[in-house]
């Protein structure tokens, strides 16, 4: 299984950094809004543009996974120095609230939590289960606009080991490298075993799995057979879902059916809504 090289890697600044800089100074932004795209390996090049919209004095907002897990608390805590939020709610499920909903939870202890992330293999697993090959259901996610040209983050699970890993780091407070995560795709699942699990009432998922142990968190993004008539068994199409598992609430579920091509954006821009709104002790003092 191969592995993306260490995340510990030294955040220095780079010339797309320093541009950032000048962009920043000359439009005397008050928000950056940051949407490359993902890099596994290090993150960049959205880290160096958060930091430098942080360190300029901007809110960051980003759909971005990378900076989550390459280097959340460094952006976090330099948010924070700066009196500025930083901001995610797009980069896992869309833009439904994942992590604000925890924040609207406070003391509550993530045990676990597992579910279906990725929709671009759900989309594949579910036309093959109709009968098409995987090249077949591959080119029909990607004709719906779906899956990307080149799907191989969604396929080899490297999209939901990121945001396995993203959520881990945030709301169970416990920094994870990925490969420390247990990955394994979708891509050796023949039609036949796919049709057939469907047919005997056991669906492959590809299921994000996340569980504390005692000096830790293990978690696994793997191809699982679940019961159809189990909740995760009813994800098919561009749907996600994920339950968690608390000290309060024993199981917490969301489920998202099959988004529009407006969820992102709208993640994105509840995100500017929270940034830029007075918190109540603001408008009090």
């Amino acid at each position: 299984m191969a592995q993306p090289p260490s995340a510990a890697i030294p955040l220095k600044s780079s010339k797309t950094s320093r541009d950032i800089k000048s962009w920043l100074s000359a439009a005397q932004a008050d928000v950056l809004f940051e949407a490359t795209s993902l890099n596994v390996e290090t993150g960049r090049p959205a880290i160096d543009h958060i930091r430098a919209a942080l360190e300029h004095g901007a809110h960051a907002i980003t759909a971005n996974k990378g900076p989550i897990v390459h280097a959340y608390r460094e952006l976090r805590d330099l948010a924070a120095a700066r009196g500025k939020r930083f901001l995610f709610e797009s980069t896992v499920m869309d833009g439904v609230p994942i992590f604000s909903l925890f924040d609207q939870l406070p003391a509550i202890h993530l045990k676990g939590f597992y579910g279906i992330l990725n929709s671009t293999t759900n989309v594949i697993l579910s036309e093959m289960e109709t009968g098409l090959s995987f090249d077949e259901s591959l080119k029909k996610a990607q004709a719906l606009g779906i899956a990307e040209t080149d799907a191989t983050h969604d396929i080899d699970g490297w999209d939901a080991a990121v945001k396995t890993a993203a959520l881990i780091t945030v709301l169970m407070d416990v920094p994870i490298r990925l490969e420390d995560i247990y990955r394994e795709g979708i891509r050796d699942l023949t039609a036949n075993a796919v049709r057939n699990g469907r047919r005997d009432g056991w669906p492959f998922k590809l299921v994000c799995r996340a569980q504390r142990t005692g000096n830790g968190v293990k978690a696994t993004v793997a191809p699982e057979k679940v019961l159809s008539s189990s909740p995760m068994g009813k994800i098919t199409g561009a749907s996600s879902y994920i339950y968690f598992e608390t000290d309060i609430f024993p199981g917490l579920a969301i489920t998202e059916e099959n988004p529009g091509l407006y969820a992102t954006a709208y993640g994105m821009l509840a995100d500017f809504v929270r940034a830029v709104t007075p918190s109540p002790n603001a408008l009090s003092s």
